[in-house]
């Protein structure tokens, strides 16, 4: 461990630059600050879903793009967008957008059903890519030589700073359980990245989380049966993916 720490020092400063940004940029959009969300509203429901999703998680995005060429010049850096399989990553992908399209999402925008869950689950995907580019991509890269405790922990408490969510809910409870989520979730979401090296595999167990639990496009619907089947479903058919990945990587090792 002391050689791997040697090899891949962490850059607090990068990181804290990266922070900063993820975090101001971010939350400038989810709290409005510039009063843009009304004019937002007044477009096409479908490119109304589609901004607000690449809007709050750019910080992260942003952050990411800034301090990554940096990291790049130090040391090699895994983590693609692809990964080590395209073929693997966007099968992955497709597995919940034909699934929610299929089903259908009931909503109150007034949108065919169909219609409506095929434009939000591409949208809650690429909210998810653009976190995922943030977390796995560049912070997991750059903690990489830290013990997996310390990495994890790290992340998630980071992420969860970054959601900012004791702003509006001061519940110790609540705040607690978050953050609790947020870090075995750095830590599950972790793991799968470091097989796969991939950003779209690891927005892909971002999202199911997403659908679940925190997603306000889907928060009425599908109900709560039909979310334990995709979730069971999706999950299932991940794993299988994600086997045959861990195989095929310690096979070429």
């Amino acid at each position: 461990m002391t050689d791997k720490i040697t090899t891949n020092p962490v850059s607090w400063k990068r990181l804290l630059i990266f922070f900063i940004i993820a975090t101001a940029v971010s939350n400038l959009f989810r709290f409005d600050v510039f009063n843009i969300h009304p004019a937002i509203q007044k477009l096409p429901t479908w490119l109304s879903i589609l901004v607000f999703a690449l809007l709050h998680p750019s910080g992260v995005l942003l952050g990411t793009f800034i301090v990554m060429p940096f990291l790049r010049k130090e040391r090699r850096v895994e983590m693609s967008l692809f990964g080590t399989s395209k073929q693997k990553s966007l099968l992955m992908c497709a597995i919940p957008i034909v699934l929610l399209t299929a089903i259908g999402v009931n909503n109150d925008y007034k949108l065919e059903n169909h219609i409506y869950a095929f434009v939000a689950i591409i949208g809650t995907i690429v909210y998810c890519i653009e976190e995922e580019y943030g977390w796995r991509g560049y912070l997991q890269e750059e903690l990489k030589g830290l013990k997996p405790w310390a990495k994890y922990l790290i992340i998630g408490c980071l992420w969860y700073v970054w959601h900012l969510s004791f702003v509006h809910d001061r519940s110790i409870v609540h705040n607690l359980t978050f953050l609790s989520l947020l870090i075995f979730g750095s830590w599950g979401i972790g793991k799968i990245a470091e097989t796969t090296k991939s950003v779209l595999a690891s927005a892909c167990f971002h999202l199911i989380v997403q659908i679940m639990m925190l997603n306000s496009l889907f928060r009425h619907s599908p109900d709560k049966t039909t979310k334990f089947v995709i979730f069971m479903v999706c999950v299932g058919a991940w794993f299988m993916i994600f086997f045959k990945w861990n195989k095929t990587r310690n096979t070429s090792n």
